[in-house]
């Protein structure tokens, strides 16, 4: 698989976003993926974030939540991942994947609703 869209490929994406605990995070991971937007869910304890909310700035320990999928299912994703977080406003970035190993593209694209790659 490629990264260029343009070449009527898709572009495979790693979606990143902070959840307050573990439990928040294996409900969106396990939604993603069943729901087919996500192939694979890496959930990461031990995260402290300082971040400036409302003008002042916080500190919390977090859990970080990191989501293998493809750029066309991120508006779904996002919309999902919205849903279920608790926060108001839940930092929900996406990264192109520059590389990866082989087979590995047809494994995200069958495991996010795709068929045969």
């Amino acid at each position: 698989m490629t990264l260029r869209e343009d070449s009527g490929e898709e572009v495979m994406i790693e979606v990143e976003v902070n959840c307050p605990d573990a439990e928040v995070a294996r409900r969106i991971a396990r939604d993603a993926v069943q729901n087919g937007l996500a192939a694979c869910a890496n959930i990461l304890p031990g995260v402290e974030s300082i971040y400036l909310w409302q003008g002042r700035i916080e500190a919390e320990p977090e859990v970080a939540l990191r989501l293998k999928s493809r750029r066309t299912c991120f508006d779904a994703l996002c919309a999902l991942i919205t849903r279920l977080h608790p926060y108001d406003l839940p930092a929900i970035i996406a990264l192109p994947v520059l590389a990866a190993n082989p087979g590995y593209g047809e494994w995200l694209h069958e495991g996010t609703g795709g068929q045969g790659g």
